[in-house]
């Protein structure tokens, strides 16, 4: 048996350890041997991921690489591991992701307030910040979203889908943005347990249901939490679900992942967490930890729940909807950057799930490959945010003008992250975006049709924030600001490369989830619409 997703999911897990017992201390050699050791950590994830990503072959099983290690045998849970094409993927995109977060964060943890440049003022603490324990956290929820990406025991899956708020929560609380003036530290509280609380609520709600399914799996002789097991006895028979069961057990699992999503209206801790935290842990949040909703939903509720995903379907769709308009609407009027970044996500959140539920093969393919477009185009714009930020101190568009006379390449790469956010061809997210439209018009035209003013009001939030900051006259507080240095380009440039390398060949991903999509609309039992097309009768080589 292979080990290597549990070396994948260990990786990270025994770097956090590693990292918080790192000693301590305020000198800057500890304090650079801590980054140093978390970052040579998630280098090492990376590799392990990129590892079993190639290793999935898209001809082979749904489930590859298969790992189980007895756990609670009185329950039948095991810690059981397996990737799928979609699995893989995100959790390179999470492996992706988080040593630039790293390389982000370098000075985020350091005692005082960020100044300009991103430096720090070593005379002065804010309580005496532990760099240890940052980068262990952000390691910890690396591990965690990893192992959700590949467990198959739905137990195993629902404690690491909670455990991760726990590390997050202290993220936010405890390591949010300093250039929120002088609220910010109860602004900090307030977002960080309104995100504990919201997600808490899903994930009991969702315990509930995994309870009633474990039980009415045990009366029929499936006394097993495995995945596979289930889905497959489902799909052929074996394990029935009455009506009424299936929609309240669906409804127990989508709650929780629509408010980690977050879905419209369950969305509205995502602009405090956002708003409050740094740019590195924003990033975690909407391009990591977020993506764990969106991916239950094509896993769980999809597979275990058949009948009622294509009941409740529409209704969804209705809210993705709403979520795509008012989520871009708020963007447009927002006066803080990472808010407006906030309100932007919830928005691009509406196109995946609506891909997901809109039942088609292009749908959800799109929604699969929005997951990891969004994840690296936020990423980019979301951290070059946060590099203007900390040089600015004010998260205020008010306070910006003409920051590419002084800084252009830091406008530069704003610009491209602002481009890829209103999904420009011939970057990434316009390939998902395009896919999603498709896939929901075949089904749904006139939700298709509406989404699309999304993209108009997309054009309009992401411009006028590039205007408003980065043209006109220079203002006083901009003058003296300095461009990107080297490691903040070694952060951008690689999201740079990767949003615009997929835009032009997004094949790679594509051959990677496509099987694993039409693998889970076989398990609903559900084809793509034929096209409308007029058909007409010949004989004999003439038009009847």
């Amino acid at each position: 048996m292979s080990v290597l997703l549990t070396a994948t999911c260990a990786v990270p897990a025994a770097g956090a350890v590693l990292t918080a017992a790192l000693p301590a201390g305020s000198s800057e050699g500890r304090r650079r041997n801590t980054k140093a050791v978390a970052l040579g950590v998630s280098a090492v994830t990376l590799v392990l991921a990129a590892v079993v990503a190639t290793r999935f072959d898209p001809h082979g099983d749904r489930f590859q690489l298969n790992e189980s290690y007895s756990w609670i045998r009185s329950f039948g849970i095991t810690f059981s591991l397996g990737v799928d094409g979609i699995g893989a993927v995100l959790a390179l995109l999470t492996a992706v992701l988080v040593p630039l977060v790293i390389l982000a964060s370098w000075h985020d943890a350091d005692p005082g307030p960020a100044g300009p440049g991103g430096t720090v003022a070593p005379e002065t603490f804010e309580g005496r910040r532990r760099t240890q324990g940052f980068f262990a956290l952000i390691l910890a929820v690396e591990a965690m979203v990893i192992v959700s990406f590949y467990a198959t025991d739905v137990f195993v899956f629902y404690v690491f889908f909670e455990a991760m708020l726990i590390p997050m929560y202290f993220l936010i609380g405890g390591f949010g943005d300093r250039a929120g003036g002088p609220e910010s530290a109860r602004q900090r509280s307030y977002a960080a347990v309104k995100f504990l609380l919201y997600n808490l609520l899903g994930g009991l709600v969702m315990l509930a249901a995994v309870i009633g399914l474990y039980v009415i799996a045990q009366d029929q002789g499936f006394g097993t939490f495995d995945l596979p097991t289930l889905t497959s006895a489902i799909a052929d028979g074996r394990l029935q679900l009455t009506g009424t069961a299936e929609k309240a057990l669906f409804l127990g699992f989508f709650f929780a992942f629509a408010v980690k999503a977050p879905l419209w209206p369950l969305h509205t801790w995502l602009p405090n967490a956002m708003g409050e935290s740094t740019a590195g842990t924003a990033v975690l949040i909407t391009a990591v930890v977020d993506k764990v909703g969106t991916f239950a939903m094509l896993r769980f509720c999809l597979g275990l729940f058949p009948d009622a995903s294509k009941t409740f379907a529409p209704a969804i769709l209705v809210l993705a909807l709403i979520g795509i308009v008012y989520g871009a609407l708020l963007a447009v009027g927002q006066k803080d950057i990472k808010r407006l970044v906030a309100y932007a996500s919830i928005s691009h959140f509406g196109f995946i799930i609506m891909g997901i539920f809109a039942l088609t093969s292009q749908g959800q393919s799109g929604a699969t490959l929005y997951m990891v477009n969004h994840g690296l185009s936020t990423a980019a714009w979301m951290l070059v945010a946060g590099f203007l930020i900390s040089r600015r101190g004010s998260r205020l568009i008010a306070d910006y003008g003409g920051v590419q006379k002084v800084a252009p390449v830091l406008a530069g790469t704003f610009l491209i992250g602002s481009l890829a956010t209103l999904s420009l061809p011939g970057l990434a997210p316009f390939v998902s975006e395009f896919l999603v439209l498709v896939g929901t018009f075949t089904r749904y035209p006139a939700i298709g049709v509406v989404a699309t003013f999304g993209i108009v009001l997309a054009a309009l939030y992401a411009l006028l924030l590039y205007q408003r900051t980065m043209t006109g006259p220079v203002k006083d507080g901009v003058r003296a600001m300095p461009d990107l240095k080297a490691r903040e380009l070694a952060v951008v440039g690689p999201l740079v490369a990767l949003t615009i390398l997929l835009g032009v060949y997004p094949k790679p991903l594509t051959d990677l989830v496509n099987p694993s999509v039409n693998a889970t609309l076989s398990q609903i039992h559900q084809t793509d619409p034929a096209p409308a097309h007029p058909v007409a009768a010949t004989s004999g080589g003439e038009q009847k």
